[in-house]
């Protein structure tokens, strides 16, 4: 992408500052190793592959909009083993869970029956939909709702078979393929607290400054980068970009709260295979507004 393209979120140019729409660039080459004042080396995360399709059809995740559960016969039968568990424990009952949440579209990373930072993302982002306060703790109200789960709220009726929403009141994003919901993350948006920014910017040291704000509305995906892509803003991973300077990214921090500059976060290894599930010109629906 050319310089005419730079920041293609119609950012506003004064003197000297910058205001920014969202947390990327919207061309790599304009970065150069050394452009940007306040990025910390990191490593990427080991590659993490979803293989099982999630049986949630058009249908019943309709009906899930009115607080229906999803019909039981849209997953397998499971009998929650009952044992509390929180991160760092073990066992064929933590696998239990990896399981159960593969199969219900939530990505927990590898079935290894250790629960680590990815299950708990899981974890979390399985809690929002079900309306029970996110906690890193599975306990009796959790395993309940394993057995007899809710599909996600649809954010767009009759919105096309392909297709991401993203919930900005839930901090979840969900998948859609050929009508069936494919994958569900827990996300981070952004905090919508105002920020100032310095980076060298054309070899001068530039002001930035944005609302972080996800802008909600109805967006479609644009141009990607694979790996670490640096702005001036931070690193993002296998940016994903829908709204100019916005993008979908992995980070190594997505809390239980709006934190970003205006993208939507993910956890690491939802990003890995985000890329090879969400194609180019794809509808994005972004709606609703978070509550601190």
């Amino acid at each position: 992408m050319g310089a005419r393209r730079w920041l293609a979120a119609a950012t506003l140019v004064t003197v000297g500052a910058v205001t920014l729409a969202g947390c990327g660039t919207a061309g790599a080459e304009q970065v150069r190793p050394g452009d940007t004042a306040r990025v910390r080396p990191v490593a990427a995360a080991a590659p993490v592959r979803v293989t099982a399709p999630v049986r949630v059809t058009q249908a019943s995740a309709a009906t899930a909009g009115s607080g229906i559960r999803a019909a039981s016969a849209a997953f397998s039968s499971f009998a929650a083993p009952g044992r509390t568990l929180k991160p760092g424990s073990k066992g064929a009952e933590v696998k239990a869970l990896q399981v159960r949440l593969k199969e219900l579209g939530y990505v927990p990373g590898a079935l290894d029956g250790k629960y680590g930072g990815t299950t708990q993302a899981a974890v979390w982002a399985f809690q929002k939909v079900q309306g029970i306060k996110p906690t890193s703790t599975v306990a009796s109200r959790t395993w309940r709702a394993l057995e007899n789960p809710k599909a996600p709220k649809v954010l767009v009726p009759g919105g096309k078979p392909d297709r991401a929403e993203v919930n900005l009141t839930q901090q979840i994003m969900v998948l859609y393929s050929g009508g069936e919901v494919k994958l569900i993350s827990h996300i981070s948006s952004g905090s919508g607290i105002p920020y100032t920014e310095y980076a060298m910017w054309n070899g001068k040291r530039t002001k930035f400054t944005g609302s972080a704000r996800t802008p909600t509305g109805d967006y479609k995906t644009t141009w990607r980068r694979s790996g670490w892509h640096r702005s001036y803003l931070g690193q993002l991973y296998n940016p994903i970009f829908f709204n100019g300077g916005i993008a979908f990214h992995g980070a190594l921090s997505v809390p239980l709260y709006p934190a970003s500059h205006g993208c939507v976060r993910l956890p690491m290894n939802v990003a890995e295979i985000l890329p090879g599930m969400l194609g180019t010109g794809v509808p994005v629906h972004v709606r609703g507004k978070f509550a601190r």
